[in-house]
């Protein structure tokens, strides 16, 4: 059955709209689903954004990496939250929870966002206002609740003894600090060290940017008009 031939060219043209406007839907509504979590970041300068010269004010979204130089210190605003950056540190953003390579951060938070060093993690215990420290140094990391408690949760094992004994998680209250070694095994790759090619291919926004030009060439041949999208048909 010829569905748009000359004498049906009105149904068609009705037909490949609603189609189109399904599509726009579709995509759309895909591409909110993949938006990562985003922030801003605020620096005076001496900051890289993955490896490149970071703008003052810039988004920041899920697996992107921030390094301040020395004598630089750079400023994190997302949602509920505000991390400060110290200087010669390097911190991976990932939405709820921050992964500190090296350096130092102070975090200021309603949303209990938290630190991640390796194997040991700083976690607010309550979703009110809690300011905290987390600073990583000759492989150990050093936290301290300056507001409000948090707690050192530990996954892994000590190095030292034949037991290899695992560190229980450890509560600091308001005013308190402790230390626990980060290291649990092989770093996992950083995302900076990556080809950058494979990373920006493999990023959510590069994927529903290709959905998106399928999306269009597909609405563009359903929407040219009466012609059929094959001549034969």
């Amino acid at each position: 059955m010829q569905v748009c031939g000359r004498n049906r060219g009105i149904v068609c043209f009705e037909w490949r709209q609603i189609v189109c406007r399904a599509i726009t839907l579709i995509l759309s509504t895909s591409l909110i689903a993949q938006e990562p979590a985003r922030a801003i970041l605020h620096n005076d300068g001496g900051v890289l954004l993955n490896s490149n010269p970071a703008p003052n004010s810039s988004a920041i979204f899920l697996h992107d990496v921030v390094q301040t130089q020395k004598g630089s210190f750079a400023k994190i605003d997302a949602q509920g939250s505000t991390v400060t950056i110290q200087p010669e540190t390097v911190v991976r953003f990932e939405g709820e929870e921050l992964i500190l390579e090296h350096g130092s951060l102070q975090v200021n938070t309603s949303t209990a966002m938290r630190v991640r060093v390796d194997c040991v993690t700083v976690v607010p215990l309550t979703d009110e206002w809690t300011r905290y420290d987390v600073t990583d140094v000759d492989g150990k990391a050093l936290g301290v609740a300056d507001q409000n408690d948090v707690k050192i949760h530990y996954q892994g094992t000590s190095s030292h003894g034949s037991k290899q004994a695992r560190f229980s998680d450890v509560t600091l209250h308001q005013g308190e600090q402790a230390t626990r070694e980060d290291k649990c095994g092989a770093l996992a790759e950083h995302p900076a060290a990556t080809d950058a090619t494979g990373t920006i291919l493999n990023s959510t926004w590069a994927k529903g940017a290709g959905v998106a030009v399928l999306g269009v060439l597909a609405c563009w041949f359903l929407c040219r008009g009466n012609e059929p999208v094959s001549p034969s048909k």
